[in-house]
């Protein structure tokens, strides 16, 4: 026997802790809670084979530490194994990080909040640091991992198919999800090849986690409920379905969306899965609904010394030590809430009867009569039963249940007693003993507590069925439909019909003709009405239509009817119904790509390829530079223009490779983009100076409160700039502040002529989706912020026309200015965009500093540095 190489036995011990992206996220995840994360971003690129990115803003790790941080075995969670007993955490083993290092290549960026300045650590296959770099990054961690299972072929393998991809993702969302719930403060985001998944913002409780996660849809039909029990303490809570509520809005064919958690931990645990279904399922008589899963969300919390989670590599399995008082307790909360499950074998359903007793807590329970009320008071049932907290043991389930009987059998003393008084005396039971001792015998066989006026064994739950009528139907067995079979022929919910391949329009109504035409009309009479309103207004226009008008009505859809049989008779004649070209453009081939025959061929050519021939040299010779003859140039340039006044920018000379000039200001040597200079110029003109063409719309926009903001919004717009009123009353608003954006407004009298009603007759059709809301930008500008030029009111949509303008104009621009055209361009940047806006419109400086020209001959000595052989 031979002992195995340090890097096989890490390379083994890894791919059993790390078997999927599921799990590299999953453990990544877990890191992130246990460092006090309240936002995680989890990015992936080609299912997370490529890359895997892990971001929190938690505390971070410490320089001390970072050496340590991925060698296996260290951790900061626990120091012994006596910890487990009080562990708090996700992650206890320190092999996580080590075991990803191992199959795949980590980069860790971290900072902490006594840092100035964040560090990225490249590691190796065994968790050491190989590099460490300054990084941008704010506090928190973020980890890396690329190429994942690089040194695993066959597990990589694995991921070769696109199904397997994708159920992997669909994986990670589902975990995502679950911390989403059980964390209702933390802030998630999923994204896939730079494409948001799933995202989750902060919410305030776990309702609101809920809904979050699963939709308002799923919520609306789970209930809160919690169960608490003392000895050993356990306490349950979480949202379970609505007894009652349809089986196809509260569950699913798998269990993804039913969540377990044991202290906060997602786990699976197959005897509470068993159990909650066992209960759910049994109130449905469906057999469809046995081999679903419940939509719920159970939250288990107990004594971390009695939960063993060192079970699985993944930690998605624990041992409980008191698992059977887990599952009564658990058990207690679901016959509260759904009542007694009933069982096939009537014997089986009497133990379970006589049973019950023994397993149900200080809580209220439902009797035989409640348990056949209909739906409405099951459910108000089931919130009140759910929001009471069952705290008692199982040692007192016995007197309770006596001190019941007893109060049952005072109740009905009572009543018989006032109904006969006489034969109440003579038939008197004897009164038991409320503290009679039971024996288990009696206890077991469900004859301990009797009934004091039918002698017969008190059971918990009485389950009454309905009495059979002779001659009717029910004895016969149900016929069940088949679920796929269409019964009823859909009504037709669509415009259009297919005619030979075509969708043809479907013959309107007189009516529908009538509403089609009518809409327009009421919405413009009613800007502000409902659609419920312009039905309503609609249907009783078309009651009180005159006989003339509704002939017109009908001979129009008759027109449409015989148009479209005549296009139904074409296509049952075997015509296409359209003309010979189109069918012959339609039956055309696409045209096959270029080939790439000639490229394959040199890729997979045996035969070794030719080296080509390199280009010749470029002819060149060296120019003599010292940067003491332009020093003293410099000083004879500013010695001639001593007596001149000092200019700022000073043009050099031009590199033709790159289109940009040398210039000097002062002693500095700085490289100047003319065409970032022009970019910037030409906005700022196009901001001050230019006009967007209105172009007049086929109906006009009415102006009111509603759409324009409010009536301070209104009150502005009237006191801008106006024209003379016209011969018919009309008035046009002149405010270049309106008609340099694009916006023709005119103030038209309305049917009373003390009222004035406002229209957008004109708008700008350059700029995309121009409309009342870049109106309401341009008055809100002018009220909030008093702005009076046009540059001031320019919206945000008609600026980002204007950059685009600028950069296409600057882009049309000459590649080579000469050097009149640079100084002028210089001379008009100093003029209008003064010292404080040296950027262009993408934020880039029009300067960069290349060097500070020596003014005494030691610092041109000390910047010439002779070469290093």
């Amino acid at each position: 026997m031979k002992q195995l190489p340090p890097d096989t036995v890490r390379l083994l011990s890894s791919s059993q802790v790390i078997t999927s992206v599921l799990n590299v996220v999953k453990e990544l995840m877990e890191n992130s809670l246990d460092a006090g994360a309240s936002s995680i971003d989890v990015k992936l690129e080609n299912y997370g084979l490529d890359r895997i990115e892990v971001r929190d803003n938690g505390v971070g790790i410490k320089a001390a530490d970072a050496a340590v941080m991925a060698v296996r075995h260290f951790t900061s969670k626990i120091c012994s194994h006596e910890d487990l007993e009080s562990l708090e955490t996700y992650g206890f083993r320190g092999e996580a990080l080590g075991s990803i290092c191992a199959v795949a290549e980590v980069a860790v960026t971290t900072k902490t909040e006594q840092e100035d300045v964040s560090t990225q650590y490249t590691l190796d296959l065994t968790g050491n640091i190989v590099s460490q770099k300054p990084s941008h990054l704010g506090q928190g961690t973020t980890v890396s991992v690329a190429k994942l299972f690089k040194n695993l072929p066959v597990r990589r393998q694995y991921y070769s198919s696109v199904k397997k991809r994708k159920e992997e993702l669909r994986k990670v969302q589902e975990l995502l999800v679950a911390y989403a719930i059980v964390k209702p403060h933390l802030r998630l985001l999923l994204l896939h090849n730079k494409v948001v998944v799933w995202q989750k913002a902060k919410v305030a409780d776990d309702r609101s986690a809920l809904l979050a996660a699963l939709g308002p849809a799923a919520v609306a039909n789970l209930l809160p409920c919690h169960h608490r029990h003392e000895e050993p303490e356990i306490f349950l809570e979480g949202f379970f379905p609505k007894p009652g509520s349809d089986y196809s809005s509260t569950s699913s064919s798998g269990p993804e969306k039913t969540f377990i958690f044991i202290n906060n931990r997602p786990v699976q645990h197959k005897e509470i899965m068993k159990l909650l279904r066992q209960h759910y399922t049994a109130q449905y008589a469906d057999d469809t609904a046995r081999n679903r899963y419940p939509t719920l969300v159970l939250k288990v919390t107990v004594s971390p010394s009695s939960v063993d989670v060192n079970l699985t590599p993944d930690k998605t399995q624990v041992l409980l030590q008191n698992k059977e008082v887990v599952l009564t307790a658990l058990e207690a909360l679901l016959i509260s809430l759904y009542g007694f499950r009933p069982s096939p074998d009537p014997s089986v359903k009497n133990q379970e009867a006589a049973a019950a007793p023994s397993e149900q807590t200080d809580g209220p329970h439902v009797n035989g009569e409640e348990s056949v009320k209909s739906d409405n008071n099951d459910s108000r049932l089931s919130d009140t039963v759910c929001q009471i907290s069952n705290t008692s043991s199982s040692s007192s389930v016995a007197d309770d249940w006596i001190e019941a009987s007893q109060r049952c059998n005072q109740a009905t003393e009572r009543s018989s007693t006032s109904e006969s008084p006489e034969k109440a005396a003579d038939d008197k039971p004897p009164a038991p003993d409320a503290r009679k001792e039971i024996s288990a015998e009696e206890w077991s066989q469900g004859t301990a507590l009797t009934d004091p006026v039918s002698r017969e064994p008190l059971r918990p739950v009485v389950i009454h069925q309905p009495s059979k009528i002779a001659g009717s139907d029910s004895d016969a067995a149900p016929s069940k439909k088949p679920l796929s079979a269409i019964t009823e022929k859909p009504a037709a919910l669509t415009a259009y019909d297919l005619i030979s391949s075509r969708a043809a329009r479907a013959p309107l109504s007189p009516a529908a003709l009538f509403q089609k035409e009518t809409r327009a009309q009421v919405l413009r009479d009613k800007p502000s009405a409902s659609l419920q309103d312009i039905s309503v207004a609609v249907q009783e226009r078309w009651k009180n239509l005159r006989e003339e008008e509704r002939k017109k009505y009908e001979q129009k859809a008759q027109k449409h009817l015989e148009h479209y049989d005549q296009k139904a008779r074409l296509a049952s004649a075997g015509e296409p119904g359209g003309s010979p070209a189109r069918s012959h453009v339609q039956g055309q081939k696409r045209k096959a790509p270029p080939s790439n025959q000639q490229l394959l061929d040199q890729l997979f050519s045996t035969q070794p390829q030719r080296k080509k021939k390199s280009p010749a040299p470029k002819p060149w010779r060296p120019l003599p530079c010292s940067v003491a003859a332009l020093r003293l140039q410099l000083q004879r340039l500013s010695s001639r223009q001593s007596g001149a006044a000092p200019r700022g920018l000073r043009l050099v000379n031009r590199l033709a490779s790159q289109s940009a000039w040398v210039i000097l200001c002062g002693q500095r040597l700085m490289l100047l983009n003319p065409f970032r200079v022009e970019e910037a110029l030409l906005f700022k003109r196009l901001l001050e100076n230019n006009i967007l063409p209105a172009v007049s719309l086929q109906r006009p926009i009415q102006l009111t409160d509603g759409n324009l903001g409010g009536a301070e919004f209104t009150r502005t717009l009237c006191d801008m700039q106006k024209q003379s009123p016209e011969l018919n009353g009309d008035v046009v608003f002149s405010d270049p502040r309106l008609v340099a954006n694009g916006f023709k407004i005119k103030l038209s009298p309305g049917k009373a002529k003390t009222t004035l009603i406002q229209y957008v007759t004109a708008m700008a059709d350059c700029v995309p989706f121009l409309g009342t809301e870049d109106l309401r930008e341009i008055l809100t500008a002018v009220l909030h912020r008093k702005a009076k030029t046009v540059r001031e009111c320019r919206p945000l949509k008609i600026t980002n026309y204007l950059q685009g303008e600028a950069v296409r104009l600057a882009r049309q621009l000459p590649s080579g200015l000469s050097r009149d055209d640079v100084e002028e361009t210089v001379q008009r940047m100093e003029q209008q965009l003064g010292e404080s806006s040296r950027t262009c419109i993408h934020g880039r400086p029009f300067l960069h500093h290349l060097l500070d020209v020596p003014s005494t001959d030691r610092q041109a000595q000390a910047l010439v540095k002779p070469l290093e052989l």
